[in-house]
C-alpha cells in the first residue's frame, strides 16, 4: 500500500513538473497608426524570430515560461519594444501599432517581398511615395520570383517578355540591353541614377543583385532627371532586409552554361541596426554559335546602418566579363534572311577576347524627420574599363563572298553622379499634399578607341560562307598590341571617342488630393541645365543649354480597387552621335500624352492596366542608313509613335500566377530632315513589332504528395515586324515571331528545383537589318538558339 502511495505521489509530482515546463505561445498583430495591416515586419524574443503575414498577423510557438523583451521592427523603421511575462502553457496576446505611415510600410514591403509576380509599390528610388494605383503614370515591375521562375540571368536575357511593347534586338548579346519601348531606346537606370554614359549603355546587370527591375513608360524623365519621353527601366538592387537568411543555387543548361549563385543576408547586430548583404555569381557560358563565349564574375556587397531617425546603405558592385568580340552574332548575307544554319558564325576562333571590369558605388542617407517627411540624399561613382574587338564586314560582295574585318575597341567611363530630395505630405482643410522637392546632378566622361582595323580576308581570297575557312590571317590577332602602348585618351583623341556631359536640375512636384485623396491633381516643373561635348567636340568648348519642363497629371479614384489617369510631359535630354558635316548635336525634345485606366481584382490578387498614348519627338538621333559601319549619326525631323499597352501579373486563384501583355505600337516619320535622303515621311520607325504579345503561366500543387511541384508555360509573339535599320532599298518585312517556353519546377521547405525548356517547336528565330554596301544590298541576322534547356536547384538557409 505504501510503495502504491509512493508511486501515485511521484506520478503527480513528475505532471506537475511536466506542467510546470509546458510551453507558452504568443499571437499578435501589428498594425500602423492609420490602422492598416503591416506585414514583413519582424517579431523577436530571446533569439526567436518570426515575420508578420500578410494580414500583419503573427505567432510564436515552444517559448518557456518566463519574464521577455519583444520586439517588432523591420530596416527603415522605429522598432516597437514590449516587456511581457509568460506563464506555463499560456497563450497571449500581443498587438503592436507602429508609429509610421504608408510611406514607410512600402518600404518594408518592398524589401520584404520576394515571392510575388504583382507588386504595388514601388521602390524609394521612383520618389513617388504613392502606391502604384494612384500613380498617374504606366509602370510595370518584374519581381525577383519572376525572374527566378523564368531562370533569366541578365538584363538581356529574356527579362522584357514581361512588360508590354518592350523589344530588343540581338546587336550587342549579354554586353548591352539596349531595350527599346514606344518607338525609342529607353534610359538604363540603376536605383535611381541615369547610368548610361554613351549610346550603347551600362554593362547589363547580373541578376544575383537585382532585387527586381521597374518599367517606367512614358514621361519618365520628371522622377528621375534627364530621360527618354519613350520610358526607362530601373533596377533595384539587393538590399539588407533584416531578416537572417541566404541562399546558393547552381544551373546548368545547353552551351555549356555553369553558373552559381550566393545571397548572404545577416543582422550584425543584435538590435538589428547594423546589417549586411552580400550576393555573388559565377558564370561559364559558351553559344549555339561557333567561337561564342561569355564568362561572367559579379560581387556585391551592401551594409546598412540605422541610427534613430536615419538609415546609412553603402553599396560596391564589380562585374567582370569576358568575353568573344563584339558583332559575333550576326550573319550577313545576299540571299535574304535566314540563309545559313543557326549555328553558323562569320567570327573567326583566335580573336583575342574582350574584357571588360565593371564598378560602382553608392552610399545613400535616408532620414525621416517625423512620420510625414523624409529626406534622401545619395552619391553613386561607376567606373567601367575595356579592351576588346569589334568585328564587322568592311566589304560585301555581290556573290556574297565578304572581307572581315576587326577593330579595336578600347574604352574607359566614369560617372559622378548625385541626388538630393524631399518627401513630404500634409493636409490643409479637406486637401492632402504630397510634396517632392529635389535636385540632381551628374558629371559623365567617356573615351574610346576605334579608330583602328584589320582585315582578315582579302579581295583575292575573301570568305565564302558556303565554304568557311578560317584563321587565315594570324598577324590580325595582335595587330592592336602596339597600339595600345599610347594611353587610352590619347587615342580617343585622335579617335574623335569623347564624349562628356555635365548637367545639373532643380525639380519640385506637388500632388493634391480632393474628396478624400480620391482625386489627385499632380502638378510639376524641373529645369535642367547641361553642357556636353562628343565626338570631335572639343571638351573645352562644349555645346550647353537649358530648359523648364512642366508636367500636368490627373488621377482619379473610381473605387479603392480602380482608377483612371491622364499625363503631360515634356522632356529634354543630351545625344550622343557623330554628324558627317561635324555640326552640334542639339538636345532631344519631346512631348508625350497619355490616358489610362487601373484596377486590382479578386482582393488585390491581380492587377491590370490599360493605357493610350502619342508621342511627338524632335532632334532624334538616329544611325545613318547610308553606313554600314554604323560610325554616322544622322537627325530625324520628327517622329511620331503612338500607341495601346495592355500588361496583367498577379495571382488569379491559389496557386495560380500569370503575366500577359499587348502592345500596339505606331511609330512613324512627320517631319523630314531635308538634308538626309533615306528617311522620308511616312517611313516607319525601324527595329519594332506593329503587335507584340507575351504571357507567363505558372501552376503550384497547394496540397497532396506532390505539394509544391508545378508547371509553368509562356509564348512571346511579334506580328508586323520591320527591321532594325532605315532602309530604301529594300523594305522587305521581317517573318513574324512565335517562341514557346515552359518548365517544370518542385520546391519544399529550403529546397527549390526549377527546369525550364526554351523554344519548345526549334523553330529558327532571328531578327534582322538592311544593310547597303556601295551597291550591295545585305540582309544582316542575329540568331537565337534552337530547343535548349537550364536546370537550378537552389536551397535556403
Amino acid at each position: 500500500m505504501n510503495k502504491i502511495l509512493l508511486l501515485t505521489a511521484g506520478m503527480l509530482l513528475k505532471c506537475l513538473i511536466c506542467f510546470a515546463q509546458q510551453p507558452a505561445t504568443i499571437k499578435g498583430s501589428v498594425t500602423i497608426s492609420n490602422g492598416k495591416s503591416a506585414p514583413h515586419i519582424s517579431i523577436t524574443i530571446k533569439g526567436i524570430g518570426v515575420t508578420s503575414d500578410e494580414k500583419g498577423q503573427f505567432i510564436i510557438k515552444q517559448i518557456k515560461a518566463g519574464s521577455y523583451i519583444i520586439k517588432a521592427s523591420a530596416v527603415g523603421i522605429k522598432h516597437t519594444e514590449k516587456n511581457i511575462t509568460l506563464s506555463a502553457g499560456e497563450t497571449k496576446i500581443v498587438n503592436f501599432i507602429l508609429a509610421e505611415n504608408d510611406e514607410a510600410l512600402q518600404e518594408v514591403n518592398i524589401a520584404a517581398i520576394k515571392n510575388k509576380y504583382k507588386i504595388s509599390l514601388p521602390s524609394a528610388s521612383l520618389r513617388l511615395n504613392e502606391p502604384l494605383l494612384e500613380a498617374p503614370q504606366n509602370i510595370q515591375i518584374v519581381s525577383e520570383q519572376v525572374i527566378k521562375d523564368q531562370q533569366i540571368t541578365s538584363m538581356s536575357d529574356g527579362l522584357i517578355r514581361n512588360v508590354s511593347g518592350a523589344i530588343r534586338t540581338q546587336h550587342w548579346a549579354d554586353m548591352y540591353a539596349n531595350i527599346k519601348m514606344r518607338g525609342s531606346q529607353i534610359q538604363a537606370f540603376r536605383n535611381g541614377f541615369n547610368v548610361v554614359n554613351s549610346f550603347w549603355g551600362p554593362l547589363t546587370e547580373d541578376m544575383s543583385f537585382v532585387d527586381h527591375v521597374e518599367f517606367v513608360k512614358g514621361p519618365a524623365g520628371f522622377m528621375l532627371g534627364s530621360g527618354d519621353p519613350s520610358g526607362l527601366y530601373n533596377v533595384v538592387t539587393k538590399k539588407p532586409t533584416g531578416i537572417d537568411k541566404g541562399e546558393v543555387s547552381f544551373t546548368a543548361g545547353s552551351y555549356d552554361m555553369y553558373r552559381t549563385t550566393v545571397d548572404f543576408d545577416r543582422k550584425l547586430t543584435e538590435d538589428g541596426k547594423l546589417l549586411f548583404r552580400l550576393n555573388a555569381s559565377g558564370q561559364n557560358k559558351k553559344s549555339h554559335r561557333d567561337f561564342e563565349y561569355n564568362d561572367r564574375y559579379s560581387f556585391a556587397p551592401v551594409l546598412s546602418y540605422q541610427t534613430g531617425n536615419t538609415k546609412i546603405t553603402a553599396e560596391y558592385v564589380v562585374q567582370q566579363a569576358k568575353m568573344s568580340q563584339v558583332g559575333s552574332s550576326y550573319i550577313f548575307g545576299v540571299k535574304g534572311y535566314g540563309t545559313f544554319p543557326v549555328d553558323f558564325s562569320q567570327s573567326d576562333p583566335l580573336i583575342p577576347p574582350t574584357t571588360i571590369n565593371d564598378q560602382s558605388v553608392t552610399v545613400n542617407v535616408q532620414h525621416r524627420f517625423d512620420e510625414h517627411w523624409k529626406l534622401t540624399a545619395q552619391g553613386a561613382y561607376y567606373n567601367y574599363k575595356m579592351s576588346g574587338n569589334s568585328a564587322w564586314p568592311s566589304k560585301v560582295n555581290a556573290d556574297g563572298t565578304l572581307i572581315r574585318s576587326i577593330g579595336i575597341w578600347d574604352a574607359a567611363s566614369s560617372m559622378k553622379l548625385a541626388q538630393v530630395f524631399l518627401n513630404g505630405n500634409f493636409n490643409t482643410g479637406g486637401i492632402q499634399h504630397r510634396i517632392l522637392a529635389g535636385f540632381d546632378a551628374g558629371n559623365k566622361k567617356y573615351e574610346a578607341d576605334w579608330n583602328a582595323s584589320v582585315q582578315l580576308d582579302t579581295d583575292q581570297n575573301p570568305f565564302n560562307s558556303e565554304h568557311p575557312v578560317y584563321g587565315t590571317n594570324p598577324a590580325a590577332y595582335t595587330a592592336f598590341n602596339t597600339r595600345r602602348l599610347t594611353p587610352l585618351k590619347e587615342r580617343a583623341i585622335d579617335a574623335q571617342g569623347l564624349i562628356g556631359s555635365k548637367y545639373h536640375s532643380f525639380y519640385l512636384q506637388e500632388e493634391l488630393g480632393f474628396f478624400s485623396n480620391k482625386l489627385r491633381l499632380t502638378l510639376a516643373g524641373r529645369y535642367t541645365d547641361l553642357s556636353e561635348y562628343n565626338w570631335g567636340t572639343p571638351p573645352e568648348t562644349p555645346n550647353k543649354a537649358s530648359q523648364f519642363s512642366p508636367r500636368f497629371g490627373l488621377s482619379y479614384s473610381i473605387d479603392h480597387k480602380t482608377s483612371v489617369y491622364a499625363v503631360y510631359d515634356k522632356a529634354f535630354i543630351p545625344q550622343s552621335g557623330i554628324l558627317r558635316d561635324n555640326a552640334q548635336v542639339k538636345p532631344l525634345t519631346g512631348v508625350n500624352t497619355e490616358i489610362g485606366i487601373k484596377k486590382d481584382w479578386f482582393d488585390n490578387r491581380f492587377n491590370t492596366t490599360l493605357s493610350l498614348y502619342r508621342i511627338v519627338k524632335q532632334n532624334e538621333l538616329t544611325s545613318d542608313p547610308t553606313d554600314p559601319r554604323r560610325v554616322y549619326s544622322v537627325v530625324l525631323g520628327e517622329k511620331r509613335v503612338q500607341g495601346i499597352e495592355f500588361d496583367l501579373r498577379g495571382e488569379i486563384t491559389r496557386g495560380l500566377q500569370l503575366i500577359a501583355n499587348y502592345a500596339y505600337t505606331d511609330g512613324k516619320v512627320t517631319k523630314a530632315n531635308p538634308d538626309v535622303e533615306s528617311i522620308k515621311v511616312g517611313d516607319v520607325v525601324p527595329g519594332f513589332a506593329k503587335h507584340t504579345a507575351n504571357s507567363w503561366l505558372s501552376y503550384t500543387l497547394q496540397d497532396g504528395l506532390l505539394k509544391g511541384a508545378g508547371v509553368s508555360t509562356g509564348f512571346s509573339w511579334q506580328i508586323g515586324r520591320v527591321p532594325g535599320t532605315w532602309s530604301r532599298t529594300d523594305n522587305k518585312p521581317l517573318p513574324n515571331y512565335f517562341r514557346l517556353d515552359g518548365g517544370l519546377f518542385w520546391g519544399l521547405d529550403k529546397i527549390k528545383i526549377t527546369g525550364n525548356v526554351f523554344n519548345i517547336l526549334n523553330k529558327y528565330l532571328y531578327d534582322g537589318e538592311v544593310y547597303n554596301f556601295g551597291t550591295v544590298t545585305t540582309y544582316a541576322w542575329q540568331t537565337e538558339p534552337l530547343r535548349n534547356y537550364r536546370l537550378s536547384i537552389a536551397y535556403r538557409f
